[in-house]
């Protein structure tokens, strides 16, 4: 009786005595098995899984990793239309420290035993926030490539890996805050009281004009920011998200010195900057960086950042008995749930905010309470 023929793939002998076995692709593509079979039993069985992934839909052209990862990333941080921070970010953490290990290889070359190696051996550097960042950034591209069909599963599986552990904050007391504003000097004062009891982040306060400072109103207008990236540029656009162009009211003891620093250094007209260097050119934080080190120090402070008096500015606005929806508007929260609760959050609660900051501020310098919009 002649033997059925095989409805799906063909097997036949090699001259070793070993069996190949192929098929023909969902494209219509002929397509050997990666290996030969010591026995046509084995080769069969293996036909037998290429058709049922084929029926299933489950199959995948075993060719569709062999695109190159280093080009793959690049293309991926490309397409994200990203902020030019986070831009920068990306293509650094690319160049120094996804390439050297994968820049050469294809997707489906990198593995789960290979990732943990890179990444333990980063942070033996001690570099564990940039490791962080680094598998973090490597999960994010791998995960396209897994949705692109292109490899099977991300070999990024180590739990807690992308999740940093970053130095905690320094909180300064009030006394502190004016100290630090006393010794940066005239013309630094007011960004330094403003950075701690507005809580804006310094590239909202480096696009600050003349027009967001409501001296009646007492409060301030986020609507840019304007980064400086590493090579000194200023990267002018939108504040971090969506919740981040808000309007905050200033606690009065601090009015008298924006009025102050409004009157002596800020440009002229509307658009003119609020802060400005001694010779006119735009806020920078390479040149401002040496002045707060000298004050920071005089301040006994040597570890203080100056992004640390949003954090202090914070911790006093949450003092004040502030709810957290009231508090993540106030900050300008980056994320969509605290963009949500922004919209909730109103104009009178964010004034009571601010009034028990001032009394905070009152009281530690031994002042009485100054009413909104006097000096």
């Amino acid at each position: 009786m002649a033997s059925k023929r095989r409805q799906f793939g063909r097997i036949r002998k090699l001259p070793s005595g070993r069996f190949q076995a192929r098929y023909l692709d969902p494209t219509g593509m002929l397509r050997p098995a990666p290996e030969t079979f010591e026995t046509k039993t084995d080769a069969d069985d293996w036909l037998a899984e290429m058709q049922t992934s084929i029926r299933k839909k489950d199959w995948r052209d075993p060719d569709a990793g062999a695109v190159n990862f280093g080009k793959y990333a690049d293309a991926w941080i490309t397409e994200r239309g990203l902020m030019e921070t986070t831009l920068e970010l990306y293509r650094r953490l690319l160049r120094l420290h996804l390439q050297p290990t994968f820049g050469d290889l294809d997707l489906d070359e990198i593995t789960p035993p290979l990732v943990r190696a890179w990444r333990a051996e980063l942070r033996a550097t001690g570099k564990h926030t940039t490791a962080a960042k680094a598998y973090r950034l490597l999960k994010s591209v791998m995960a396209t490539a897994t949705d692109d069909e292109l490899i099977r599963r991300n070999p990024c599986r180590i739990k807690g890996a992308g999740k940093e552990s970053a130095e905690e904050r320094g909180v300064a007391s009030i006394e502190k805050v004016y100290e630090l504003a006393e010794f940066v000097g005239l013309r630094w004062r007011a960004m330094v009281l403003l950075a701690a009891f507005t809580t804006l982040r310094p590239e909202e306060l480096a696009e600050l004009r003349r027009k967001d400072i409501d001296l009646v109103a007492g409060t301030v207008r986020v609507r840019l920011a304007a980064p400086e990236l590493n090579t000194g540029r200023r990267a002018l656009g939108d504040t971090k998200s969506e919740a981040g162009k808000r309007i905050v009211t200033i606690p009065a003891a601090v009015l008298p010195d924006v009025r102050l620093h409004l009157e002596l250094f800020a440009e002229k007209g509307d658009e003119g900057l609020l802060f400005v260097g001694e010779k006119g050119a735009p806020f920078r934080r390479t040149t401002f960086g040496r002045i707060w080190r000298k004050a920071r120090a005089k301040a006994g402070m040597p570890g203080f950042r100056f992004y640390d008096l949003r954090h202090t500015g914070n911790n006093l606005a949450a003092a004040t008995g502030a709810s957290l929806k009231e508090l993540m508007a106030r900050m300008g929260h980056a994320s969509v749930r605290a963009a949500l609760i922004y919209q909730h959050a109103t104009s009178e609660r964010d004034k009571k905010i601010a009034d028990g900051m001032d009394t905070a501020i009152n009281d530690a310098l031994g002042r009485g309470t100054t009413p909104p919009g006097n000096s």
